[in-house]
């Protein structure tokens, strides 16, 4: 029997209540104080709406004030590394990613929430997606974050240019068909045969080509952490993506990051978009000169069968937080089932946190919405690649479309600025994985015990 809003939230605050009786909890509120909170996240579209509907639905039902801090992802990126290494407090709760998670909880930066998961029956673990749970659990077993949404990748087609050319989608399509694909119907209504990311960033063009690298059977470093990066799989990936791009992609790929080539493919300039689960729904937004004229099928694949990304925005409680029960109480309702009610009745089911929750897409009314993509959406989430083990070979790290050790914000961003001038005609992609190579190398120094 579902709960009303006002007793879900009791759920919640009993729960906080429970473990300050026994020891868990803060001082502030074993006082019977309700401590207001400070949130620090990026900035983005859901975001907004989170801010837009606390209010209502969690200040007023709880008494919790939330103040806010929503900056743009690399601005909140660098605060939040800064304010969790520091544990200086300030905020008590932050969205951290499914590359945040790891490191933060491994340096004790993270408070678990298993004694507030286990006590919260309301708040249903078991309809969380297992691998955003799993891409969210430290080395300890422990859970140290729940997601806000999550997302795969899966490939974009236009259906109404494939049907003219008289090609057909594959349902599970490899690299090396999508590359015939592209060749094929390039140049169709002026369109590009595919649209990728070329800007560099580690969040940005390193995420599609991580997961190419992945299936083709490369990784960055081997078991004794020597870099890989020169190795035939990764300067086949490489090679391979760089190649595409700059012979069917679409023109100044090297300075078109994900915003750039979705307004590409909304304009109906990309005849395919290899891309997040969550543009779904801007492609087939009102407005959009594409909506109902999209496939999806699943990432494309070369040796494993399992290709896409998985990420998530997550929210973390920072160790030192005086806040920690009140933190979980605006989790519990933040990452609820609860709450994409609340958005899908108040602004369109569309608008909903998705890719979290097995019971989304459960859901008939979300089901109508996003009729065109929610059944991909709903695979690319539960059969990603595993974060663990995303490729063939063997690695001492975890991440699909990322690293997860604390060097690669840095180096990643220097390698796919390495790749994005090869993409650019600058350089080869031999030349730029060479250099690449010596910087992996370097970043890896301590790990191999030099």
């Amino acid at each position: 029997m579902k709960r009303s809003r006002p007793a879900r939230l009791a759920v919640a605050a009993t729960v906080a209540a429970g473990l300050v009786l026994a020891g868990c909890g803060d001082s502030d509120e074993s006082r019977g104080d309700q401590a207001d909170l400070s949130v620090l996240a990026m900035d983005a579209p859901q975001m907004q709406t989170l801010k837009k509907l606390t209010k209502e639905h969690f200040t007023d039902e709880t008494g919790i004030k939330v103040d806010y801090t929503l900056l743009p992802e690399n601005e909140a990126r660098e605060r939040m590394n800064r304010e969790f290494a520091t544990q200086a407090g300030t905020y008590d709760v932050a969205s951290v990613s499914a590359y945040e998670v790891p490191i933060y909880s491994g340096n004790g930066w993270l408070a678990p929430l298993d004694p507030y998961v286990k006590a919260d029956k309301a708040f249903d673990q078991k309809d969380v997606f297992p691998n955003l749970v799993s891409s969210l659990t430290g080395e300890d077993g422990k859970i140290y974050a729940e997601p806000f949404y999550g997302e795969g990748s899966f490939l974009m087609y236009r259906k109404d240019l494939f049907r003219r050319a008289g090609l057909t989608m594959p349902p599970n399509p490899t690299w090396e068909q999508v590359a015939d694909l592209a060749a094929r119907v390039d140049g169709a209504d002026g369109a590009s045969g595919i649209c990728l990311r070329g800007l560099p960033g580690w969040g940005q063009n390193l995420a599609p080509i991580n997961t190419v690298v992945n299936t083709f059977g490369g990784a960055w470093y081997d078991m004794n952490w020597n870099a890989r990066l020169t190795s035939p799989e990764f300067k086949k990936a490489v090679g391979f993506y760089v190649d595409l791009l700059r012979s069917h992609g679409q023109p100044g790929a090297d300075r078109m990051g994900v915003l750039e080539i979705l307004d590409s493919f909304v304009e109906g300039k990309c005849a395919m978009m290899y891309d997040a689960t969550s543009l779904a729904s801007s492609i087939e937004a009102d407005g959009s000169t594409v909506k109902g004229k999209v496939g999806y099928v699943p990432a494309p694949h070369d040796r494993t069968q399992r290709a896409g990304w998985l990420w998530t925005w997550a929210w973390g409680v920072q160790q030192a937080s005086d806040n920690k029960d009140a933190a979980w109480k605006f989790i519990s309702w933040a990452s609820s089932k609860e709450y994409q009610e609340q958005v899908g009745q108040e602004l369109g089911w569309t608008s909903a946190p998705a890719g979290n929750r097995k019971s989304l897409y459960a859901n008939p009314e979300y089901q109508q919405a996003a009729g065109a993509w929610y059944r991909q959406e709903y695979t690319a989430a539960t059969d990603s690649a595993d974060p663990k083990n995303p490729g063939v070979a063997r690695r001492p790290y975890t991440g699909i479309g990322f690293l997860g050790i604390p060097e690669f914000a840095v180096l990643g961003t220097a390698v796919s600025e390495q790749i994005s001038a090869a993409i650019a005609g600058q350089q080869s992609v031999d030349k730029a994985l060479d250099k690449s190579q010596d910087l992996a190398q370097a970043a890896a120094a301590k790990y191999r015990g030099g």
